[in-house]
């Protein structure tokens, strides 16, 4: 049985976005395709849901150094401009990153692995370590590169970190199609090491939807993110604007919190938009749920999004969907209505054909349905199984 060493800086329920979802999903498929995963995170908080997967604390029994207590939290909520990126509890993102790669290789040192498997930037130092430690190959996975969440503000010893990983990797595996290009165009790597492995969704895990009540008898638009440049929360709001013009009983939901998410309160009394806009602030669990149960369409207006999972979960639970051209779902999802970012008037028509046409909806609920069927964690958990296969012979 292979034995993988795998890092990620957050694992449900205690995540910031897409990412520690991802994981969890990765490592439940490749469960079911029988490889043993031990997973390091920061830290634990004891309510992890990981029923197939041994997680460890990477600050649990360290000698040397020790991981400041929800340093992962961090990662979401760094100010890309800021000279220090700071926690909640005041360290530097940069101290902690380290201090986890210590952690990493001495848990390494310890224990037996046949590969190391990193997700995202904060984890590239320790498993840089942890492969060198052990002496085995690193695939380092890309779920969004720096220049996706700060676009031209991206912070250079980010990139700096992420081409070291590049540099040390074995493989590099990206999320989408238009990811792995984006690694290609903004960074020295050898293509030989690129590979695409799609997101997915655990379809067999959702809710019925009637199961969840709901509440709001008027149409409601969901954005359900982080409120960040890279989400596009500005367009959804200009489309908002345009929306309520036409249909003024329309109900807006920002679901989600992030750097930007006071400028767009703002922004949204300046748009006149008070009555028709709700915002929630970050929301996990139960109340994701009622989110979905009370959306008619759900809207991802990502200015970039190398995959974005969003959709898929809304897909799952028969929400139509509205998505970004930008969007790496768009790869795999053919049941949602594609637009550009910046083309609000475009956007602001989409929103209200979904909500006034029952038939288009009824046929985007099925396609998208039918999509997140054929994207399952078993099946991409049986490509990663593959790659592993292909890294060892």
């Amino acid at each position: 049985m292979t034995r993988v060493l795998m890092l990620g800086w957050e694992f449900p329920p205690h995540i910031a976005g897409g990412l520690g979802t991802a994981c969890a999903g990765i490592t439940r498929g490749l469960a079911a395709q029988g490889v043993d995963v031990v997973f390091v995170v920061p830290r634990l908080h004891g309510d992890e849901d990981a029923p197939n997967v041994r997680l460890v604390a990477a600050d649990a029994g360290v000698r040397r150094r020790r991981v400041v207590p929800d340093a992962y939290e961090a990662a979401d909520a760094y100010e890309p401009r800021a000279a220090k990126l700071t926690g909640r509890y005041g360290g530097r993102m940069m101290d902690e990153v380290a201090r986890y790669a210590d952690a990493v290789a001495e848990i390494a040192a310890e224990e037996r692995f046949d590969l190391v498997h990193a997700h995202d930037w904060m984890t590239y130092p320790a498993g840089i370590a942890a492969a060198r430690e052990s002496a085995v190959p690193l695939a380092l996975h890309v779920h969004s590169l720096e220049s996706d969440r700060a676009g031209p503000r991206a912070n250079p010893e980010i990139v700096e970190i992420e081409q070291r990983g590049f540099d040390a990797a074995d493989v590099v595996v990206c999320v989408s199609r238009n990811t792995a290009d984006e690694v290609a165009r903004r960074y020295r790597v050898d293509a030989s090491k690129l590979r695409v492995v799609h997101n997915a969704v655990d379809g067999g895990a959702r809710p019925a939807r009637a199961a969840v009540p709901r509440r709001i008898p008027e149409p409601v638009v969901l954005f359900l993110g982080r409120v960040t440049y890279q989400k596009g929360p500005e367009a959804f709001l200009e489309a908002a604007a345009r929306v309520v013009r036409h249909a003024p009983d329309v109900k807006f939901v920002v679901a989600g919190g992030g750097d930007l998410w006071r400028r767009i309160v703002e922004r949204a009394a300046k748009l006149g938009l008070a009555r028709h806009v709700h915002f929630t602030g970050f929301l996990r669990g139960e109340d994701v749920e009622k989110a979905y149960a009370a959306a008619d369409v759900l809207v991802m207006p990502s200015v970039s999004e190398p995959f974005g999972i969003a959709p898929l979960e809304a897909a799952v639970r028969d929400v139509p969907v509205i998505v970004s051209r930008r969007s790496g779902v768009v790869e795999v999802m053919r049941g949602a209505l594609v637009v550009d970012s910046w083309d609000v008037a475009d956007l602001a028509n989409k929103i209200l054909a979904v909500v006034r046409r029952p038939g288009l909806r009824a046929e985007l609920v099925r396609r998208g349905r039918d999509d997140a069927r054929r994207l399952t964690w078993e099946g991409q958990g049986a490509l990663l199984r593959g790659l592993y296969e292909e890294m060892l012979a």
